[in-house]
């Protein structure tokens, strides 16, 4: 396979790094995804030239949110950006085990100590992606308000009007929002979340490191055999909507899970409360890829609507 044109890649985002070459990877549905090879090793890009306003500056700034409290957990380092891309620190990745996901489960739980006075966006910004459907971030010390008015009922309402969420949601949640301080758990603080927290957005790195080859990052930290965060959509939110997508999918081992409640005890009836909290990225599955996940959404609104 040959190199990628490198004309045709964005040069506000690669010009003066000295790329030799561009190889196509997978990188998801948001953006078109290279590495970039330069003399100084590997780089990560990912661009999208008709992108959504402020997508990527917003998953800029919460990949630098994240890294600034990440602890054992790595972050990459945003080395460029621009309205159509972000240019990062590329990582070689390898294998899980019962190790890492208990890294991961302790990581997670140092992560979500990080508080802030009110639940929504990094620095007071009041909208925001989920994948690339914008949300809304405005700030509130109000949880369950902000999680029923702000996030579901708004996503229910633009799925049904796409036609990709059954109209019976909308009255499902007009019963369900004055329970919603019963269904959203004890209170608990804001807590910086990753916010989209599916497998596909952890990475173990592999032994040989990330960017170069003494498996260190550009924090001069080891970085062979640690969890990786990538593609957030970081917000300030109660900590049970990472695990709660953690379980949407799947991919996640049990390790994890109990060394995060060992580190951070969670709260009564959490796993009671996953399916709720699985609500908003149900909702922009529907509205995004449909294939049933309106129906979906709609069945969860109806368990907890008996």
């Amino acid at each position: 396979m040959a190199s990628h044109d490198l004309s045709s890649l964005p040069p506000e985002l690669i010009d003066g790094l000295g790329v030799r070459s561009a190889w196509p990877v997978s990188g998801g549905d948001i953006a078109w995804a290279y590495r970039l090879d330069t003399a100084d090793g590997p780089l990560f890009l990912k661009w999208r030239p008709d992108a959504s306003p402020g997508l990527f500056q917003r998953e800029a700034a919460g990949l630098q949110a994240l890294r600034a409290h990440s602890g054992e957990l790595c972050v990459p380092e945003v080395l460029r950006e621009s309205a159509s891309g972000l240019v990062l620190e590329w990582i070689e990745s390898g294998p899980s085990s019962s190790t890492t996901e208990a890294d991961l489960g302790r990581g997670l739980a140092a992560l979500h100590r990080t508080t802030n006075p009110s639940f929504g966006g990094l620095d007071g910004v009041s909208a925001g992606y989920l994948g690339s459907a914008q949300v809304d971030l405005t700030p509130t010390a109000d949880w369950p308000e902000f999680f029923v008015e702000r996030r579901v009922r708004p996503l229910i309402d633009r799925g049904i009007a796409e036609g990709a969420v059954p109209a019976e949601a909308r009255s499902l949640i007009d019963r369900l929002a004055p329970r919603a301080a019963e269904l959203c758990g004890p209170p608990e603080p804001p807590a910086l979340v990753h916010g989209d927290l599916w497998a596909g957005n952890r990475m173990v790195g592999a032994g040989s490191g990330a960017s170069g080859p003494d498996g260190r990052g550009a924090d001069g930290r080891g970085t062979g055999g640690r969890n990786w965060l990538i593609d957030p959509a970081a917000h300030w939110a109660h900590r049970e909507i990472d695990l709660a997508m953690m379980t949407l999918f799947g991919g996640f081992g049990p390790d994890g899970f109990a060394a995060y409640d060992e580190a951070f005890p969670l709260a009564e009836g959490w796993r009671e409360r996953l399916r709720w909290y699985q609500l908003p990225p149900l909702l922009v599955h529907a509205i995004l890829f449909g294939d049933g996940y309106g129906a979906e959404a709609l069945a969860v609104l109806r368990h907890y609507a008996r």
